[in-house]
């Protein structure tokens, strides 16, 4: 910006020097000057209306992309870890980026031609002002929906134990109460 502001000085000191030497250079001041700022504005856009996330009770999907979309679902029941970073210039303006890491990850690493790779263990809730209140939902969903692991869906850890498992247990622990005391 201030790159852009110096250009556009100086045309208007030649020109109003020299007219026409500062016709002459007037294409050029312009891309300079005010192209660049104009296509950052445009692809900041772009790309704000084109990223997107969705919080539901199971899962967490985030969307971004121009040209090549990216589209990332993560369950709650894979993430491990959720944390919030912001470097000094996002603190600065007050926002922060949620980062969720799920399991089975690492690093994207390199490919053979040496492109960096996607690390697809990993959502990113970029440029958020309340950072620390999506994490606090995020973790909040997580403790909600973690469940048993071995494909029992009736049993999480908000709901407790079923009534008829916690009678079960009940005679069995006093079955062995019984059997130890008559021995």
């Amino acid at each position: 910006m201030i790159f852009d502001a110096l250009i556009l000085i100086a045309w208007s000191a030649v020109t109003a020097a020299l007219p026409i030497i500062g016709l002459w250079f007037a294409p050029l001041a312009l891309t300079l000057g005010i192209v660049p700022g104009a296509v950052a504005y445009l692809a900041i856009n772009l790309r704000y209306d084109t990223t997107w996330y969705v919080l539901s009770q199971r899962s967490l999907r985030i969307r971004s992309g121009i040209w090549v979309i990216h589209e990332a679902t993560i369950t709650f029941e894979n993430i491990q870890n959720v944390t919030v970073e912001s470097g000094p210039i996002e603190r600065w303006f007050g926002i922060g980026n949620v980062i969720v890491d799920t399991a089975g990850g690492g690093e994207g690493g390199k490919s053979s031609h040496g492109k960096s790779l996607p690390n697809f263990h990993r959502g990113e809730i970029a440029g958020v002002s309340n950072a620390a209140e999506i994490r606090q939902l995020i973790l909040s969903r997580l403790l909600l929906s973690k469940s048993v692991g071995l494909g029992d869906e009736t049993y999480t850890a908000s709901r407790g134990w079923p009534a008829e498992h916690v009678a079960v247990l009940r005679e069995i622990r006093d079955a062995i109460r019984n059997n130890i005391v008559t021995e």
